[in-house]
């Protein structure tokens, strides 16, 4: 049984990362952190996979409170795992050959020619576990699935009133795989280009000051990229990242810019007062897998939550190390 800390005692509004196979870090994260009685949840933004373990939470925890979100959360990637098409395919734990005929297939062809029939596991494994009725009616605590708008690359959030499986295949539809999905006649890729994750819904409708990062790849990462595969890798990431850094630092900036008031708007004295907290894996994942040999996806996923939980424990034993303040290097290098 694990010691509850008073560290972290009271509400916390939750900011989950997408990235495909590499939720299963976030899901690692979050099975240790249920394990703490004063760890209370205020609401949840995800992205992605980040928006898959924001359901898996909810739904475990509306069907058998915290240790019934720990058990939803594992058989969310146990069906990950154990579906051949989720896990090779479109969560990127395919063998490194299959995964360059994927990559070139998607330079050549659209969705629609390489997934004619509109397969999608996501779909598949969402539908047999997540009763969106129910979660519509009876949420534990408000969600927000991030998505990007296709037209103008817009963050549009899916708040409580809004969740359903088009919500969810919106938030993760990658469109080198899928074709793209129109909710009220709006068209969506995945929210990762948006925000990944979201913070906005969680400062503009929240309460609680603490905000937790989940990421699940590293801010910094010292080595510069040299060979086609890694500086590809890093593209990606900065690519899935990029958004929510500028919201990160014009956060900040709004901080110090509101430092020393008195007389402030509920928002003001909200953003103000707003403490936000980064749980990250401190490596890369790709690095991570790739250098301990992995030779299935149960036991990838299973290290990747194992991770998770290490880098949970690290949270639980000092928060305020975790704290983005006025000397985070990404907030603080550059012109301002």
């Amino acid at each position: 049984m694990a010691t509850s800390h008073d560290s972290i005692a009271g509400l916390t509004a939750l900011a989950l990362q997408g990235g495909g196979a590499h939720g299963a870090f976030t899901w690692g994260v979050l099975d240790r952190l249920l394990e703490e009685s004063t760890f209370e949840l205020e609401q949840v933004s995800g992205t992605s996979s980040g928006a898959l373990n924001a359901l898996a939470l909810a739904q475990g925890w509306m069907d058998g409170g915290r240790d019934g979100a720990r058990e939803c959360l594992s058989d969310l990637w146990r069906r990950v795992a154990s579906h051949t098409h989720a896990a090779s395919w479109i969560f990127g734990s395919q063998a490194r050959a299959g995964k360059q005929a994927t990559q070139n297939l998607h330079r050549y062809f659209t969705p629609r020619q390489i997934n004619p029939l509109g397969f999608n596991p996501v779909r598949q494994i969402a539908e047999s576990l997540f009763d969106f009725d129910r979660l519509r009616e009876n949420l534990p605590f408000p969600l927000h699935l991030a998505a990007t708008r296709v037209r103008d690359g817009a963050l549009v959030m899916f708040g409580p009133e809004e969740l359903g499986i088009e919500a969810l295949m919106a938030s993760t539809c990658l469109p080198q795989l899928f074709e793209p999905v129109t909710i009220h006649g709006e068209v969506y890729w995945d929210g990762g280009w948006a925000g990944n994750p979201a913070l906005e819904p969680l400062v503009h409708s929240g309460r609680t000051p603490r905000i937790l990062v989940i990421l699940v790849q590293p801010l910094d990462r010292a080595e510069i990229p040299a060979t086609p595969a890694k500086i590809a890798e890093r593209i990606s990431e900065l690519g899935f990242s990029s958004a929510f850094l500028r919201e990160l630092r014009t956060l900040a900036l709004a901080q110090g810019a509101l430092e020393g008031a008195i007389t402030l708007s509920w928002l003001g004295q909200r953003v103000k007062d707003l403490q936000i907290h980064i749980v990250e894996p401190g490596e890369s994942l790709d690095a991570f897998r790739s250098g301990t040999g992995f030779n299935d996806s149960t036991s990838f996923l299973t290290a990747l939550r194992d991770h998770g939980r290490r880098r949970a424990e690290s949270w639980i034993a000092d928060p305020r190390a975790h704290m983005v303040s006025g000397n985070f290097p990404l907030l603080n290098s550059g012109s301002t």
